[in-house]
């Protein structure tokens, strides 16, 4: 398996640079997986292929602002701090720029001096170990200095934050929105309810990957959480013979790390570097909602291992020709 056989060559006006005004008006291309067959329908429409005790897991994490604009204590140069990865104890994980500026040893301050800041390590991938001093909550300092860290594929302002967290974010502490989710509403939400389908909540901190392109095929660690809630939702679902659908590549590496053999999973927290590719056997998910990919990304590579390579890219050229919107604020695919 080579990078360069999941590359497709992608119209830069196909990348969507904004949110429709309504979550659910996105277009929904549904590929079966026994033949290959593509449909071309609406998100909304999703609801007509979900049956009564079906589970839908969904990634609750919700984004940070977690992009930082400071400079070096004793300097005027702008730096930027991006986020990616909560070590703890006031230690991140980060991506900065310009790099040669915050060599280790370097103090940083942002909104002066509310937040403060040493550069304790850089790591092999140039990414830095950055341990914040502030008086205070955290996070409530991010909303006063922080701005919400858009990819680097959309270039146009975002109004409302609001549009780049799904309806159901609960638990902060991603770098990006796990944006498969961001296309429910209220509404449907509860017409699934209505309609006998459990949901369930797991969160993953959507961290460093999507930031970053495939590179020897290291996939950096993010954090998940799975309750004894959720869990006891998708037992009891998979024991009555119900299908578990996973929203996102999140939900479904989440699912994918803790599931058994059978597909049972058990309450549990950890950090995940699952890297799937084809070839993957898949245990815990029945059904994937996802957006459309970047390609030669890892992301790519999972849904092609959760259909196949030849069905997802003959998908992908058909969403092209069709002018489908790719990317995070995008259309969605249904892997069914």
């Amino acid at each position: 398996m080579k990078k360069s056989d999941f590359y497709f060559d992608l119209p830069e006006r196909l990348i969507a640079q904004h949110p429709l005004e309504q979550r659910d008006a996105s277009r929904l291309m549904v590929l079966d997986r026994r033949d290959g067959s593509v449909t071309h329908r609406h998100f909304r429409d999703l609801l007509e292929y979900v049956q009564p005790g079906d589970c839908m897991v969904f990634n609750n994490s919700r984004v940070i602002p977690a992009r930082l604009m400071g400079h070096a204590v004793g300097h005027v140069t702008p730096i930027e701090v991006l986020l990616l990865t909560d070590k703890g104890d006031g230690l991140w994980e980060c991506l900065t720029r310009p790099g040669k500026k915050t060599r280790t040893g370097v103090e940083l301050t942002f909104g002066d001096g509310l937040l403060t800041a040493t550069v304790e390590a850089v790591q092999p991938d140039g990414n830095r170990l950055i341990r914040f001093h502030y008086e205070g909550i955290f996070l409530e300092i991010l909303d006063k200095l922080g701005t919400m860290p858009l990819p680097p594929y959309i270039k146009e302002k975002l109004d409302d934050p609001e549009r780049y967290q799904t309806v159901y974010s609960k638990t902060p502490g991603s770098a990006a929105a796990p944006t498969a989710g961001l296309h429910f509403t209220t509404e449907l939400l509860d017409a699934l309810k209505a309609k006998g389908v459990k949901l369930a909540f797991v969160t993953l901190h959507v961290g460093l990957g999507t930031f970053r392109p495939v590179t020897d095929h290291i996939m950096h660690s993010e954090y998940y959480v799975m309750d004894e809630m959720t869990a006891g939702i998708i037992n009891d679902t998979r024991a009555a013979g119900g299908k578990i659908w996973a929203v996102g590549t999140t939900a479904s590496r989440t699912l994918e790390t803790i599931a058994a053999d059978d597909g049972t999973v058990r309450a549990q927290s950890g950090w995940t570097d699952i890297f799937i590719y084809p070839g993957y056997k898949f245990k815990a998910v029945d059904h994937l909602v996802t957006n459309f990919h970047l390609p030669e990304s890892t992301l790519m590579m999972l849904i092609s291992a959760f259909a196949t390579r030849e069905m997802v890219m003959n998908a992908y050229q058909e969403a092209i020709k069709e002018e489908y919107r790719f990317f995070s604020f995008g259309d969605s695919m249904l892997l069914y």
